[in-house]
C-alpha cells in the first residue's frame, strides 16, 4: 500500500497528517518529518517577543501528540529530496515515498539586505520560535535603555500583518510601562501604501491601518526600500537613515535549502509550482502547501513584494491535498478539490485589533474584485484571536484538522475552505505507481 511522507509539522503539515489519517485506511502508512520536536502556533510569536506569553504555552510536543494516532514520527533535518527516485534523505537515512507532501513553511532570506536578522545582523524577527526568544531577550534589554524603535519589512517580504501587529503592540506595551514618551516609533514598509498587505488592500484596510498608526503617533514610511542595516541605523533608498535602539524587520521568505537544490522542483526562490489540485506539474508524486507554494502576486508594485499565505489558507491547502491524495488512492470517490484561498486574518494590538476577511485573498483577475472583503476594528478582535489560539491548540491535541463545527461556522460567515473542480480543468499528469516495496527502510 502507499507510503505518504509529509515534510514539516507546523500549521500546514500537522493538520494535513491528521486529515490524511482520517481519510485513508490503516493499510496506508503516513510519516511526518520535522527537525523541530515541538509544534508551535506561529501567529502568537509577537506575544512571546513582548514577554506577554511564554513560548511553551503555544507549543505542543509532537512525539506525545502523535502517539497512538497511526502516524509515524521522524525527528530530523531533511538534507535532500530526489523527486525522480522518490526518495528523501533525513538524518542520514534514506526514505522512499509514494507521495511526498511539502509543508516546510518559511525559510528566511536573511541575506536579502546587509545587516538583516538577529544572528548575523542587527534586527529582530518573529518568524520562528528561536527568533522570537532572541527578540524577547533584546526587548528586555531595550526596556532598560529605551530609544527609537523601527518596525519594517524589506523588499520581497510577503506577510505584513505581523509588521503592523508588532508596531502597535509595542506602542501598547510601552504605554502600559510609562515609557512611550521616550520611544519614537516608525514603520517602514515596501507596500505602496499602509494596509495594502501584499494583496492590493481590502475594503477599508488602508484607512483603518493608517488611522490607527496616526492615532498612536507612529510614523509610517510607505513604498520604501530598506537597502542596508548597520548597528543602530536603517538605510532607506533615497538616502534617509533611521536611527534605532530596537528594530524588528521582516525578511523575505524562500523555499528550504534542500528544495532549492532539487533540480526542476522549484522556482529560483525555492517555491514549488502547483496545479489546481496542489500537485506538482512535473512530479505527480509531490504535493505542496503553505508558504512553500508558488503564488503570483495580484499586481505589480513599485517595490516588489510577495503574496501572504495565511494560516487559514495553509489549512485549506492541506485539506485539498489530503482529499486529492485520498481520492487518487481510491479511499474516497468525490470530485477533486482546490482550496478557495478565502481567509480570516486577525491582528492583535493589545487593547484593540483588526480582523480582515478576504474571500478570496487573491482578487478576480478580470474584475479585480473579491466576493467578500471586510476590515473591522475592535477590542473584541483581541479576544477572538486569543480564543482561536486555544481552539487551534485544542484541535492539535485531539488529532483534528478542521472539524465539522469549524466548517459549519465558516459557512455561516459565507466562507469555505475547498471547492470541487472538474477533472477536465486539471492538466494530465502521469499517475503515481504505488509500490511500497521500493522502501529502503521501514518506519
Amino acid at each position: 500500500m502507499a507510503h505518504i511522507v509529509i515534510l514539516g509539522a507546523g500549521i500546514g503539515g500537522l493538520p494535513t497528517a491528521y486529515e490524511l489519517r482520517h481519510l485513508l485506511p490503516k493499510s496506508h502508512r503516513i510519516t511526518l518529518i520535522s527537525d523541530n520536536p515541538k509544534f508551535t502556533f506561529i501567529p502568537s510569536l509577537p506575544w512571546v517577543a513582548f514577554d506577554l506569553t511564554p513560548l511553551d504555552k503555544i507549543q505542543l510536543d509532537l512525539k506525545h501528540l502523535l502517539r497512538g494516532r497511526g502516524i509515524n514520527w521522524v525527528q530530523g533535518k531533511v538534507s535532500e529530496i530526489d523527486p525522480h527516485c522518490q526518495t528523501i534523505e533525513v538524518a542520514g537515512e534514506i526514505l522512499s515515498y509514494d507521495y511526498a507532501v511539502i509543508a516546510t513553511g518559511a525559510s528566511l532570506a536573511l541575506d536579502a539586505v546587509p545587516g538583516l536578522g538577529p544572528e548575523t545582523g542587527y534586527t529582530q524577527s518573529v518568524c520562528n520560535p528561536h527568533h522570537a526568544l532572541l527578540a524577547r531577550a533584546a526587548w528586555r534589554e531595550f526596556l532598560e535603555y529605551p530609544g527609537p524603535l523601527v518596525v519594517g519589512a524589506v523588499p520581497g517580504a510577503s506577510c505584513f500583518g505581523p509588521l503592523y501587529e508588532f508596531a502597535l503592540l509595542a506602542d501598547y506595551v510601552l504605554r502600559k510601562r510609562g515609557l512611550r514618551h521616550r520611544v519614537p516609533i516608525s514603520v517602514v514598509t515596501p507596500e505602496p501604501y499602509a494596509g495594502h498587505l501584499g494583496i492590493g488592500g481590502m475594503a477599508n484596510s488602508a484607512e483603518l491601518v493608517t488611522q490607527m498608526l496616526r492615532q498612536r503617533e507612529i510614523e509610517c514610511i510607505e513604498n520604501a526600500a530598506i537597502t542596508e542595516i548597520s548597528r543602530h541605523q536603517i538605510h532607506v533608498a533615497g538616502g534617509r537613515i533611521l536611527p534605532f535602539q530596537y528594530s524588528m524587520v521582516l525578511p523575505p521568505f524562500q523555499g528550504a535549502a534542500f528544495l532549492r537544490s532539487a533540480k526542476g522542483l522549484t522556482d529560483e526562490k525555492g517555491f514549488v509550482p502547483i496545479l489546481p489540485t496542489y500537485r506538482h506539474p512535473d512530479f505527480p508524486s509531490i504535493y505542496s502547501l503553505g508558504v512553500a507554494v508558488q503564488l503570483t502576486p495580484p499586481e505589480k508594485t513599485p517595490i516588489p513584494i510577495g503574496v501572504p499565505k495565511t494560516g487559514q489558507m495553509t489549512e485549506a491547502m492541506g485539506m485539498a491535498v489530503a482529499h486529492n491524495i485520498a481520492r487518487e488512492l481510491g479511499a474516497i470517490s468525490d470530485a477533486p478539490v482546490t482550496p478557495t484561498l478565502e481567509a480570516i486574518c486577525m491582528a492583535d494590538f493589545g487593547n484593540t485589533g483588526i480582523i480582515f476577511i478576504a474571500a478570496p485573498v487573491l482578487p478576480d483577475l478580470v474584475t479585480g474584485k473579491r466576493r467578500q472583503s471586510i476590515a473591522r476594528q475592535g477590542r473584541w478582535v483581541s479576544w477572538i484571536k486569543m480564543a482561536f489560539e486555544k481552539f487551534f491548540l485544542m484541535k492539535m491535541r485531539w488529532g483534528m484538522s478542521v472539524p465539522w463545527f469549524e466548517r459549519w461556522g465558516l459557512q455561516i460567515l459565507g466562507l469555505s475552505l475547498v471547492e470541487p473542480i472538474s477533472e477536465e480543468s486539471i492538466p494530465e499528469v502521469q499517475l503515481v505507481p504505488v509500490n511500497s516495496a521500493l522502501l529502503k527502510r521501514k518506519i
